[in-house]
This record gives structure tokens, sequence and C-alpha cells, in this order.
């Protein structure tokens, strides 16, 4: 009779892809998305930027239409507060371009 062999489990532990804050990084002196700028005072300016600006940047330079849902910072602010709430450093991404090809793009080094 044959010998039944195990099977190994279907799925492992797979390491965390989650990034981390550089130590260095102005963003570990603040605690909460608020005392970085991204209270109440922001989500008010977020929300008439977005009305005013509602199509993807990024988007639009490659014949699509996308509706934007963030406003980014085109050069990282970094904690300025003069340059975070500058409008003219400001342009409506989509969440895909937001967090793929402007990332991309700061980790490259294009970018701040």
């Amino acid at each position: 009779m044959a010998r039944l062999t195990s099977l190994k489990p279907p799925m492992q532990a797979q390491p965390s892809r989650l990034a981390t804050v550089n130590p260095e990084s102005w963003r570990t002196a603040k605690d909460t998305a608020a005392q970085r700028g991204y209270g109440y005072k922001w989500q008010v300016a977020r929300a008439e930027w977005l009305q005013a600006n509602p199509l993807c940047v990024y988007c639009q330079r490659e014949g699509r239409v996308t509706a934007g849902t963030v406003v980014d910072h085109i050069v990282p602010h970094r904690g300025d507060m003069k340059l975070f709430w500058n409008r003219g450093n400001w342009q409506t991404l989509c969440r895909h371009c937001h967090d793929v090809v402007k990332a991309a793009e700061e980790a490259a080094g294009q970018i701040g």
C-alpha cells in the first residue's frame, strides 16, 4: 500500500510590505494626521479644491479622463506649512496615480 505524503500548508507567512517611516522624517515628531496639518481646515480646503479641479492631472496627460480623489503636493512639503498651504503646489490625482506613479517618481528622486 502506498504511503500518503502530507501536504505543505497552502499559505505561508509573508514578510510585511508596509512602509516604515524614516526616523529622520519630519513625520516622526507628529502623532496624528491633524498634527501634520491634515485636520478640519485641510479637509475643507481639499473639498473646495476637488470641486474646482475634479480630474486627475496625470491621467489627463495620458489622454484619460479619471476623477481625482487626492489633493497632492507637487513638491513634498516635508512639514513646511507655507509650502503645505500654497495652492500653487497642489494638484489633483486619482488614488492610483498618487499611490503608484507619484510614489515611484519620488522614490526615484525625480521629485523633491
